[in-house]
């Protein structure tokens, strides 16, 4: 099975290294044209700095040159809180989410976290369907909390996993 969309196959081969990474601000520009090209209402420069500034864990995912996807979180004691995970979209339904989600679970448990949250909008059945394969419960939902269109808002389900064995 080919991994790699048709665009990209020049540039990836099944030896491309794939590696995750820590995002620095070096890494932005090309975070934020993912980020764009990925979302209508995508994070801004300044929300990307602002999370690196803040000291909260970002890694992206690399293959060969190719920016495949990245991760947002922050931790509050023992909690992590899943603040924005993106797979650029020639990479998406490949299995890459469910390699960053592994990651910022492993990640958590070694720094002594017991939970991940994360809100996912109310229409995004295939986030939803990922996380919950993932482990993760419905816990809520929060009203209004994404934007959906000019004067339009979307809800957005509150989801957690346990991280205890």
């Amino acid at each position: 099975m080919n991994l790699w969309p048709p665009e990209l196959k020049q540039m990836l081969t099944p030896e491309t290294q794939v590696q995750l990474l820590s995002m620095t601000e070096a890494d932005l520009e090309a975070v934020l044209a993912v980020e764009q090209s990925a979302y209508s209402h995508a994070w801004t420069l300044g929300n990307f700095k602002d999370a690196l500034k803040a000291g909260y864990v970002a890694h992206r995912l690399v293959a060969g040159e190719q920016l495949v996807g990245y991760f947002v979180a922050m931790q509050v004691i023992d909690e992590v809180h899943l603040l924005n995970i993106t797979v650029a979209p020639p990479f998406q339904r490949q299995g890459w989410a469910r390699c960053l989600m592994q990651s910022l679970s492993l990640w958590s448990q070694a720094h002594g976290a017991n939970w991940l949250w994360l809100e996912v909008r109310e229409s995004n059945a295939p986030a939803l369907n990922l996380y919950q394969s993932f482990g993760f419960q419905k816990v809520g939902l929060r009203k209004d909390y994404y934007p959906a269109g000019r004067t339009t808002r979307e809800s957005a389900v509150v989801m957690s996993m346990s991280l205890k064995a």
